[in-house]
């Protein structure tokens, strides 16, 4: 019990280190002139959806880490993760502070395949622990979309 629980922690101190990282990365992210200038997708969320969409995101998918590496407890799990982390944190860096939307767009469609190589691939051992992974995976959707709205509006 209690080694679960440490995964668990470890998985969610790495998944919120990654969402500090990448908001240190934005170099003012949303709120910057650059960002307020560019033309958005009609279904851009409020911002406040963004934080409480990537907190909550986070401990999910921090649950289904700490479950999947428990009950398959292999390298290849860790790096797996440890690619998704890089890319999740480097979007940030790519679109907000560089302005490489194409790029980030490329990077965000890679962070996307990550993540359903994870909803799929691990579906067998995972079961009932893959809905933890769902919003994830459909948040990447939404924010592939507004990435590329950005990309060929801009």
């Amino acid at each position: 019990m209690k080694r679960s629980i440490l995964i668990f922690v470890g998985f969610l101190a790495l998944n919120f280190i990654a969402l500090g990282l990448g908001v240190f990365l934005m170099n003012g992210g949303p709120t910057s002139s650059w960002y307020a200038d560019l033309q958005k997708a009609p279904w851009t969320p409020p911002g406040w959806v963004f934080g409480v969409a990537w907190s909550s995101i986070m401990i999910c998918f921090a649950a289904y880490m700490s479950h999947l590496f428990i009950v398959k407890p292999e390298k290849k799990i860790l790096l797996l993760y440890a690619i998704q982390w890089c890319l999740n944190v480097f979007w940030n860096f790519l679109f907000f502070n560089q302005h490489f939307v194409e790029i980030a767009f490329f990077e965000l469609l890679a962070l996307t395949f990550v993540i359903t190589y994870f909803l799929f691939r691990f579906f067998s051992v995972t079961r009932y622990y893959t809905l933890l992974i769902l919003p994830y995976f459909l948040w990447l959707l939404i924010a592939s979309s507004l990435n590329g709205y950005i990309l060929t509006s801009n």
